[in-house]
């Protein structure tokens, strides 16, 4: 059993090792996401619309687990990475500075559910929370948030940068629940939940500015929460979520 679980390592390896050389894995991959579309309404990310999708997209099986090795879940992460993609691309194209802040931000929301297929994103719904692989949902949540932030050119290093994109990622998922369930024209329902989730954005903002604009604010800040100004965003060096700064 422990032999042909290794055979199999080693000829998913050289399968790998020959895309490298042949093909761009990332097209590879791209191309057997679209094709799993289709049999992902029906069969949800599973093993089957693998299948599927690597008969359709030419590709073997071994080159599609290889491109894939969980499966189902990492096809699923793949189309989510492309939507982040996708968005961030569609942004760019954007004049964003003639725009109020928080309208970047609700723009940045609506392209990216703009072009989802729901069905699809339902079914990725219903897998990520499941237990095993709510971690992932997690992580695939976080990172659509932080590609909104640093396509808006967010420059926060501090405290800021997990509080950032700890609020859009519940504004985000509010906001996909709610356009799952949403029937209304061209999902103005959706749009309208979203400006008001926005709103509250907003205000939270704006209270924590004037907290620490205030006499006591700033003397709990130098005092008992002196800890947050410790707190520095994740970089390459640390290699870690974050990082606590040792001393002044």
């Amino acid at each position: 059993m422990r032999l042909a679980k290794a055979v199999s390592l080693v000829h998913k390896f050289w399968v790998v090792a020959g895309m490298r050389m042949g093909a761009d894995m990332d097209k590879a991959l791209e191309k057997l996401v679209y094709a799993a579309l289709p049999h992902v309404a029906f069969d949800g990310w599973s093993q089957a619309a693998l299948a599927e999708a690597a008969a359709d997209s030419g590709l073997s099986l071994a080159e599609a687990e290889a491109l894939v090795p969980r499966g189902g879940v990492d096809l699923a992460l793949a189309y989510h990475h492309l939507g982040d993609a996708q968005m961030v691309t569609a942004l760019q194209a954007r004049d964003l500075q003639s725009m109020r802040f928080r309208d970047r931000v609700t723009l940045a929301v609506r392209l990216r559910l703009t072009d989802a297929d729901a069905e699809v994103v339902r079914r990725g719904t219903a897998l990520f929370a499941l237990p095993l692989y709510a971690a992932d949902g997690a992580r695939a949540l976080w990172g659509t948030a932080d590609a909104i932030w640093v396509a808006l050119g967010d420059t926060s290093s501090d405290v800021n940068w997990y509080s950032k994109r700890a609020t859009l990622s519940a504004v985000y998922a509010a906001t996909v629940l709610y356009w799952l369930g949403d029937d209304s024209p061209d999902h103005e329902a959706t749009w309208a939940f979203l400006d008001r989730r926005i709103a509250n954005v907003m205000a939270f903002e704006k209270a924590k500015a004037s907290f620490n604009a205030n006499p006591l604010g700033k003397a709990l800040m130098e005092g008992p929460m002196a800890f947050f100004d410790r707190i520095r965003a994740p970089n390459a060096a640390q290699d870690l979520p974050g990082y606590h700064r040792k001393g002044p």
